[in-house]
């Protein structure tokens, strides 16, 4: 664990994710912070799932960051309310761009990136988790009967992603920006 300057303790553990624009991650989040009232969302679909990296982390982003320049920005398409069975989380399940995102995983699941899941790669959107015994099905229905209401369109367009890394108080930091297509920007 290593002390930023501005006071935030991290740790080993980074993902990569692709935030999901407003207006629709507005109401996502705002929808997640309805389920779960003392969670900090920002609305995001994941590449790759937390672990650690071995090694220096500007390596890492070093090899990630031509995979992303060979690939083009892709639509990524959100469909209905699902629920993990062994973990009870509820979340969205995704249509169009599903593949685009398993391709993603595997290609960069590598070297300094490389690491064995619990669970194996399911594209999708967290809405609720870590959830008290008994609560998850009424949170479904109500999950399930707010995004009916959502006025907003359903997909949204993957081009840029961003290499983050938890802290021990579970706050993710944004490290590198990378875009479709292009290079690395510092964040």
């Amino acid at each position: 664990m290593q002390c930023t300057p501005n006071g935030r303790n991290r740790v080993n553990s980074y993902a990569v994710v692709a935030y999901i624009p407003d207006p629709l991650g507005k109401f996502l989040d705002d929808l997640r912070k309805e389920l779960v009232p003392n969670c900090l969302p920002h609305a995001h679909v994941t590449l790759l799932p937390p672990r650690p990296i071995s090694g220096e982390v500007a390596a890492a982003a070093e090899i990630a960051a031509p995979v992303f320049s060979s690939l083009s920005p892709f639509i990524v398409e959100l469909s209905q309310v699902e629920i993990f069975a062994v973990t009870e989380v509820i979340y969205l399940a995704v249509d169009a761009g599903r593949e685009e995102l398993r391709r993603v995983h595997e290609i960069l699941n590598v070297g300094p990136f490389a690491y064995r899941e619990t669970f194996p790669y399911h594209p999708h959107v967290t809405l609720a988790q870590d959830l008290a015994p008994g609560q998850v099905e009424d949170l479904a229905r109500t999950t399930r009967k707010r995004w009916a209401e959502c006025p907003y369109p359903r997909h949204f367009l993957v081009e840029t992603v961003y290499l983050v890394q938890n802290t021990v108080h579970n706050r993710w930091v944004d490290l590198e920006t990378f875009s479709l297509g292009g290079i690395p920007v510092r964040s």
